[in-house]
């Protein structure tokens, strides 16, 4: 089994904040990243597909699409936005990585079934910082 990744980048903004709690329990829990302000971060997300390669073009997936299909699909619509006011799939969910992870794959799964008929979508990584990142395997969604 082939394991084959892209990686895109994005920036974005957001708030960790837990509307039913108290301002006090909202710091507590999300310490500065419940500014009321807003923060940002440079993300990167890492998108692999599995399979075995085509036996006309040795590719899991082409490249090219996969990137085209990432940009379109997810990039154009969190790059240089707020995550909990202008992205249309977070309206009404917390704004962790870990949701943001998932709505991702909700929307990437199935594109990259159209793409390629010998690979499909394994895993996504989400880095939100160097040193903080989350990887989601699609179980769940």
């Amino acid at each position: 089994m082939i394991h084959i990744s892209r990686k895109e980048h994005f920036n974005a903004a957001h708030k960790l904040w837990n509307p039913v709690w108290s301002d006090e329990r909202n710091f507590e829990v999300f310490g500065p990243c419940a500014n009321v302000n807003w923060h940002g971060h440079n993300f990167e997300l890492i998108v692999t597909v599995k399979g075995l390669p085509d036996p006309d073009t040795g590719f899991v997936v082409d490249l090219k699409q996969l990137s085209t299909l990432i940009r379109r699909l997810v990039i154009d619509k969190v790059d240089h936005k707020n995550l909990n006011v202008d992205v249309d799939f977070m309206q009404g969910k917390l704004a962790s990585c870990e949701i943001l992870v998932m709505e991702f794959w909700k929307i990437l799964e199935p594109a990259v079934n159209e793409i390629t008929k010998f690979g499909s979508l394994y895993k996504l990584t989400l880095y939100e910082t160097p040193r903080n990142f989350v990887e989601y395997f699609g179980e769940g969604v």
